[in-house]
């Protein structure tokens, strides 16, 4: 059973029109190499979306992330994203405004940003052979570890401390099969660090 597409924590959800964000230009143009390679997409038997990015945008612990469920759609538009204002790690809450609502990795994506202000964006993709290239050769989660849960927030705070995560910026999901995460100080950086590898392994 694929274990993916939903959230697992309380989301408070204020719907609203599309977001202005500039930021959301950046997630929309590096998105798309990324839904183009099957790194971020959907599964049709199953319904389900996959794969999400993010910025940081304004206050201090706001980002734009892409909307739950849009991984079929092959390009978004603002009304694609949620604006995450705050999360409570011990709550397992989320709150968040805008047409959509926040992805069920936003969880991952805002311990994330907590772990360095030079964290600016976070790509989250999924491919099952570039999972098992790089499980344990780069920073790994523990295998016990579901996503879009604080433990999974957890493990990344582990990582940082633990191993090089920061200076790389690539971890593997051990408990998320085929899952991956990038950060990077713009959102093109994060993104290319996952095409580049991709392309290296796989093609």
């Amino acid at each position: 059973m694929i274990d993916e597409g939903y959230i697992k924590f309380e989301s408070r959800w204020k719907k609203s029109g599309p977001l202005d964000n500039p930021e959301i230009a950046d997630l929309v143009r590096w998105r798309t190499p990324l839904h183009l390679a099957g790194l971020i997409g959907h599964f049709p038997e199953l319904g389900i979306g996959y794969g999400n990015l993010s910025a940081r945008v304004g206050k201090e612990g706001h980002f734009v992330i892409s909307g739950t469920q849009t991984g079929h759609l092959s390009k978004l538009g603002s009304e694609h994203f949620s604006l995450v204002t705050g999360f409570d790690l011990k709550r397992n809450l989320v709150t968040s405004q805008g047409a959509s609502e926040a992805s069920s990795e936003s969880m991952t994506h805002a311990m994330l940003y907590e772990l360095s202000p030079e964290i600016r964006a976070v790509v989250h993709i999924h491919n099952d052979a570039l999972w098992v290239a790089l499980k344990d050769q780069v920073p790994t989660t523990d295998h016990q570890v579901a996503y879009g849960t604080p433990e999974m927030a957890g493990e990344f705070d582990r990582l940082a401390r633990e191993t090089e995560f920061l200076e790389i910026g690539v971890a593997t999901m051990a408990g998320h099969e085929g899952g991956l995460i990038s950060i990077g100080i713009t959102v093109q950086e994060a993104a290319e660090k996952l095409l580049t590898l991709y392309e290296s392994h796989l093609t």
